[in-house]
């Protein structure tokens, strides 16, 4: 009897003009460069999970996963942004002293302005409402409700940017890569191209997640000092991360009915930070892919034939 195989979980983000792909220990990011070639780097790092027994526990895992995926992909953001910057190029090996700091620097002041658009603003919107409503539980759902609405309008707004559609097509073509390699296909062109551009396993669906886990957490707070409930929001958004990062890791590894309906309203989402991509940027998707994985190897294991133009057939068929 043939011994199963073990599956990957490989990860990924849209940059500028491009694809970051993770797995494991791995990540690269292909850009595909103004002169039209396809410039791909790839690079090693150990995992925290590795290193401190304490990061593989659950809702910890979350939090550090989180962290790094913010460290991970500030850094291949800036990276692809470089290819168009005319200045930056030659700035390069000047301000490579001290990139580190400013790179967490720039990853602090994202999560600061998050923690108060998202965060912050809803609670004290809401706080407001309680000289008019003496419900704790209801002030907890409005609250709830304006933070949502805040992200929905914040995303709606942004993808009407040029620049940012095209973003959010590369990450169509990020998603559906991965859906390819996941259902079992070669990664050509034409295979990818049939596979849909949404994914469970999506940030997009993580941070929508974190708005409703918070809804239920801000709910059972029932301080009425301001700035007593707005510490509290920060000091539980570690709490709440770490949630909801072991629903989309229990939902993208499960096909069930109670994993596909909770995940309805994040892959809805991604209607607005997808679009469809073009072949030229599948081709950036696939390449970045490669650099992490050899999944033809991997194909392999998984019990899928390969022909010699690369299509696939499963085995015994």
């Amino acid at each position: 009897m043939k011994e199963e195989s073990k599956k990957i979980t490989i990860g990924g983000q849209a940059v500028i003009e491009g694809v970051m792909m993770r797995n494991g220990g791995k990540y690269a990011v292909a850009v595909r460069k103004p002169d039209k070639e396809i410039e791909v780097s790839g690079n090693n790092f150990t995992p925290a999970a590795e290193k401190n027994v304490i990061a593989k526990l659950p809702i910890v895992r979350g939090v550090v996963s989180f962290i790094e995926s913010l460290v991970i992909g500030t850094k291949t953001l800036t990276y692809s942004a470089s290819f168009f910057d005319e200045e930056e190029e030659d700035q390069k090996k000047e301000k490579k002293s001290g990139t580190d700091w400013a790179l967490y620097g720039t990853v602090a002041l994202s999560v600061v302005l998050a923690v108060g658009l998202f965060m912050l603003l809803p609670a004290w919107i809401a706080g407001m409402l309680e000289k008019v409503i003496d419900n704790h539980v209801l002030i907890g759902l409005i609250e709830g409700v304006i933070r949502l609405a805040i992200f929905l309008g914040y995303v709606a707004v942004i993808s009407l940017m040029e620049d940012i559609k095209r973003t959010f097509m590369y990450h169509g073509a990020e998603h559906k890569t991965i859906n390819c390699l996941e259902h079992g296909e070669a990664l050509t062109v034409e295979n990818v191209m049939k596979h849909t551009r949404f994914h469970k396993r999506c940030g997009t669906s993580f941070l929508f997640i974190v708005m409703f886990v918070s809804i239920l957490v801000f709910m059972c707070i029932t301080t009425r000092t301001m700035w007593l409930r707005l510490v509290l929001r920060i000091l539980l958004v570690p709490l709440i991360a770490g949630i909801s990062y072991e629903f989309i890791r229990y939902a993208g590894a499960h096909e069930n009915v109670c994993a596909n309906t909770l995940s309805k309203p994040g892959l809805w989402v991604q209607r607005l930070t997808t679009r469809e991509p073009d072949p030229d940027m599948v081709e950036v998707a696939i390449a970045s892919v490669e650099a992490v994985l050899d999944w033809r190897a991997y194909l392999k294991e998984q019990g899928v034939v390969l022909d010699e133009t690369e299509g696939t057939s499963p085995e015994g068929e």
